[in-house]
Order: structure tokens, then sequence, then C-alpha cells
């Protein structure tokens, strides 16, 4: 499953409300170090979901990355 990472905790929270009050499905869990985010949040979210997700989060202004795990 792809990651979004996120600078603060702050955007990490507030992209799992905005998912979830928009019926996307997105779970907090722990960023990978290799990551190199700054906040140890990260959400896990269907790939199928991704254009919908972070077309929702760049509308609401919260800054993330998107981060795949290596092959």
């Amino acid at each position: 499953m792809p990651l979004l990472t996120f600078d603060t905790t702050h955007h990490a929270l507030w992209a799992e409300q905005l998912a979830h009050e928009n019926a996307l499905a997105a779970e907090p869990t722990p960023a990978p170090p290799e990551a190199g985010a700054q906040c140890d949040i990260a959400l896990e979210y269907l790939a199928e979901e991704e254009q919908a997700l972070t077309t929702l989060l760049e509308g609401a202004g919260v800054a993330f990355r998107i981060w795949r795990r290596g092959p």
C-alpha cells in the first residue's frame, strides 16, 4: 500500500479526518524512517483512491508527499 507522509502531526491528523469525512479509506501507521518524513505518522490508503484523496488534501491545503515502498 502506498503511504502519505507529512512534515507535521497536525497535517497527518487533518488528512485522516478529511479522508474519513469523505468516505475514503485512510489509516494512520508509523512513517518508515526511509521515507524521510518529519512527522512519525503516515497514512496508508487504497491505491485506487489516490487521485480522490490527493485532490481532496491539495484543495484543503494539507501538505503531504506520496511514498511507495521500493521494488
